[in-house]
């Protein structure tokens, strides 16, 4: 017998990513990606996170929003491999799924209930505007497995290397009173090599945004270079997602 369910989020993450392109494809892998869950009513009163702050990590459950009505697929290619080789959508973490929900860990830095509930997180791998559904603690004894097998993913990506432009240098410096982490987590975010797999032009020059930053780039080998920031929004005074 099928049954449905009807899920409501629970609450609201802000984080620097404000677009795909460019999120790490697993979390941790930009520590310095911090990011905020706003609670929503009737869930933003502090006891719904009672004795959540004794934990070091929480588990995210949340819907793939952007994705959800572009269906399912029984097959996929993860861009670990390469971007040709597939594998079954139940082997992957793709966003095509049956069901539009994911799963990430981030680090809890704090609970701020000054004005409702906020969880401020760091490491995040999620979209701005990013529907929660469920909050978990993370409880080490039991979620950290040494001993497993990682399949085609075991082990962490190789990186590249991030060199600078004087101008990218002297803009990003610009901003550092807003965002103190936008340099270090433009290095991370670049060092994982965001491009699709089949694309490898080193004359092309991409973007990425990052909080209201248009990050410009190109990579060549196994260096990134950071072309420039700009600011999207000089005239609109943003503040940080954690």
């Amino acid at each position: 017998m099928h049954s449905t369910y009807s899920l409501q989020p629970i609450g609201i993450l802000h984080s620097p990513y404000r677009e795909k392109f460019g999120i790490p494809r697993q979390p941790g892998l930009a520590p310095h990606a911090l990011a905020s869950v706003t609670l929503l009513p009737p869930y933003n009163q502090i006891d719904s996170v009672r004795g959540l702050d004794s934990f070091s990590h929480v588990w995210l459950i949340f819907a793939f929003h952007q994705t959800a009505g572009h269906g399912w697929r029984p097959t996929v290619r993860p861009p670990r491999l390469g971007g040709n080789a597939r594998v079954g959508v139940f082997a992957s973490r793709s966003t095509f799924r049956p069901n539009p929900l994911g799963l990430s860990v981030a680090e809890l830095l704090g609970i701020d209930s000054e004005h409702g509930v906020v969880l401020r997180l760091r490491g995040v791998d999620l979209l701005d505007g990013t529907p929660i559904l469920d909050i978990k603690p993370y409880i080490p004894f039991v979620d950290s497995q040494p001993q497993a097998r990682g399949g085609f993913v075991d082990g962490p990506p190789a990186t590249l290397a991030v060199e600078w432009s004087a101008a990218a240098a002297a803009a990003v410096q610009r901003h550092q009173a807003q965002h103190p982490e936008l340099a270090a987590l433009i290095e991370e975010v670049l060092a994982q090599d965001p491009r699709p797999a089949y694309q490898d032009n080193p004359a092309r020059e991409y973007g990425v945004h990052l909080y209201n930053y248009n990050i410009r780039f190109r990579i060549d080998g196994q260096r990134a270079y950071v072309l420039d920031v700009i600011d999207t929004c000089p005239h609109v005074q943003g503040t940080p997602a954690g």
